[in-house]
């Protein structure tokens, strides 16, 4: 088994990642100590994560609070809130569905030119139609995630 460890620039509209054997705070560190690297002016950075508790550990804060990174955690059951799981949907419509990668390390290389090429084109049409869809599917989701009801407020 292997876990994307995806990043999202908003400002910038760039998609990138890293596949990795587990999930940890060895490998959440190593991802944000990259994140900072592209951003050496020192301006202060602004991180959402979801509640995995790996991300959330004294070091990983310590870390960040010392360079200016401000951890942002979605709420439980509210990955929708985060940018950057619009692109998970292309990322596996384009890579890994009806794929049969031979290895761990041929699936890796599908993922990096997935990458290359979706920074290179995030405004292509086939790119945009698989983020709104991915959008819409988490959405209609998140009434499921929060007990299916909606809300009705009454006046």
């Amino acid at each position: 088994m292997r876990y994307f460890h995806g990043c999202y620039s908003v400002g910038d509209d760039r998609l990138g990642g890293v596949n990795r054997r587990t999930k940890g705070a060895a490998n959440t560190l190593a991802g944000l100590t990259s994140i900072r690297a592209a951003r050496p002016d020192d301006a202060p950075i602004y991180v959402i994560l979801d509640n995995l508790s790996a991300h959330k550990g004294a070091d990983i804060r310590r870390w960040a609070k010392k360079r200016k990174v401000e951890l942002c955690f979605t709420p439980t059951y509210a990955s929708w809130a985060n940018p950057i799981e619009a692109h998970f949907g292309p990322l596996r419509q384009f890579t890994i569905a009806h794929s049969h990668h031979p290895n761990h390390t041929v699936q890796t290389r599908a993922l990096h030119a997935y990458l290359r090429w979706r920074n290179a084109n995030a405004r292509h049409r086939d790119v945009l139609a698989a983020e709104r869809r991915e959008r819409a599917r988490i959405r209609s989701e998140k009434g499921i995630r929060w007990g299916g009801r909606p809300l009705v407020i009454a006046a």
